[in-house]
């Protein structure tokens, strides 16, 4: 029977509008990731992950400054305390006189300094590693996101696919009734039937209409899921039927080797505990001081003379000679600061990390246990299903049969229309199960690929 089924699934290609072209399972889910806004948006947030890495190697560098200023003032001097609250002071400079003078000059400041923390005990390495764990986590959720969105498309594709192989069943089965009604209408004209048989026979007719009409309804709900889960509008698939007439190659050593060690959700929450404990490590080191080399290198200019003080007259208009620089000085150290307070704070707040990631390390353990739980289950039905897919065939071969029988049996007066009707009962309900154990066999491999976390289970059977 599977091998007459076959080039049933060829003809029914050739229906196919010629605007809907065959969508394949393969391009259907790589359709699916190229173009699902949230799977982009973790894609984005991944890579601005492993920018901030780059950043965070970049930061042990020094701090290379250089600045420069041309003021024109007053120089007036006075005795007395001043603090530069907020920036604000002027850092204008000369010795006390005993009257305010408005006499300005040009001046200038030029200034290149460098600032290099070069030792803080290992801090700056375990930056590096927060962010090299934060974008592995970010990483390790894309892929579980991508892997989750692959089965969801998968599982839509073969819903859909299911109705709309359970809506060609009900075309059969209205196909035929209508061949049976049409030969009972004839023979009850003519006297050789009795009318109820014909208002019966229009009954079924309407039954297996209105059934149509569901399936053809359930079809355009299962369309329109799958379209949004690609990131489409169109709702028109055709989709490849020909592998639910063959056993996925491997299913018997899929169900014995496959196991869940590398799962995308177990490798995410690893992450999750990884960047946990690099944030431990990173707040012991916050506690420790810091060395730094400094260097400063300036120059100064002004319009205003070294004994401006005595003699008002010793100052300058000209700007070229108010900015070009006349004394210099340098100065390089190394320092050391360590923020004592630090300590009591950093042991709460490392302390704290350990719990988050204790907490971690507990829903680790309920993912581990809930994934082989799921792989138990995903083995027995995968087994449950591949013996329904073999069944099967066997299922409509005997309701075939016996339709045939209990309609010939009809048509010489030996059977009434009710042992026919129950007799195309069965048959539709046998081609259904057939259609809807062909694709359980495949949901069944689908679910062991998400138990396991290997979607190549699945997909390279394509």
């Amino acid at each position: 029977m599977r091998c007459l089924q076959l080039p049933v699934a060829v003809f029914l290609l050739f229906l196919l509008p010629a605007q809907a072209q065959v969508l394949g399972m393969k391009e259907a889910v790589e359709q699916a990731v190229q173009h699902y806004g949230t799977i982009r948006s973790k894609q984005d947030y991944a890579d601005a992950a492993q920018a901030r890495v780059d950043l965070a190697k970049r930061d042990y560098l020094p701090n290379v400054n250089i600045s420069g200023q041309q003021v024109y003032g007053t120089a007036n001097g006075q005795l007395g305390p001043m603090y530069g609250l907020g920036g604000l002071g002027v850092a204008s400079s000369g010795l006390p006189t005993a009257e305010q003078s408005w006499d300005a000059a040009y001046g200038a400041l030029y200034v290149a300094n460098i600032n290099w923390e070069f030792f803080a005990f290992g801090r700056n390495r375990r930056r590096i590693a927060v962010a090299g764990a934060e974008a592995g986590q970010l990483d390790r959720d894309l892929g579980q996101e991508v892997f989750a969105h692959e089965v969801k498309v998968a599982d839509a594709y073969l819903n859909l696919l299911a109705g709309q192989r359970l809506t060609l069943s009900q075309q059969r089965n209205l196909e035929r009734v209508l061949a049976v009604r049409d030969n009972i209408v004839v023979r009850a004209r003519s006297g050789m039937l009795p009318g109820v048989d014909s208002t019966m026979a229009d009954a079924e007719v309407s039954n297996a209409r209105i059934v149509l009409n569901k399936y053809r309804a359930e079809v355009r709900v299962r369309a329109n899921h799958l379209a949004q889960l690609m990131g489409t509008t169109g709702a028109a698939f055709g989709l490849d039927s020909t592998f639910l007439f063959r056993e996925p190659a491997g299913i018997d050593r899929i169900v014995t080797t496959a196991d869940s060690a590398e799962h995308p959700l177990r490798r995410y929450f690893r992450s999750r505990i990884d960047h946990s404990a690099q944030l431990e490590r990173l707040y012991r080191k916050d506690a420790l001081p810091a060395f730094s080399l400094f260097g400063i290198y300036q120059t100064r200019a002004s319009g205003i003379g070294p004994h401006y003080a005595t003699d008002p007259g010793d100052l300058t208009m000209d700007y070229a000679r108010g900015v070009t620089p006349t004394r210099a000085n340098y100065l390089l150290g190394v320092g050391l600061v360590w923020n004592l307070t630090s300590l009591p704070r950093t042991s709460k707040r490392t302390a704290s990390q350990q719990l988050i990631t204790a907490g971690l390390e507990e829903e680790y353990k309920a993912i581990d246990t809930e994934l082989r739980t799921r792989d138990d289950a995903a083995n027995a039905k995968l087994i449950l299903a591949l013996a329904n897919y073999r069944e099967a065939p066997e299922q409509v071969r005997a309701s075939n049969m016996a339709y045939a029988q209990q309609l010939a049996l009809y048509n010489n007066g030996l059977a009434d229309l009710t042992d026919v009707i129950t007799a195309q009962y069965a048959l539709n309900r046998s081609e259904t199960d057939a259609d809807i154990a062909a694709v359980d066999l495949w949901r069944s491999l689908l679910l062991k690929a998400a138990a396991v976390g290997d979607f190549g289970l699945f997909i390279d059977q394509f």
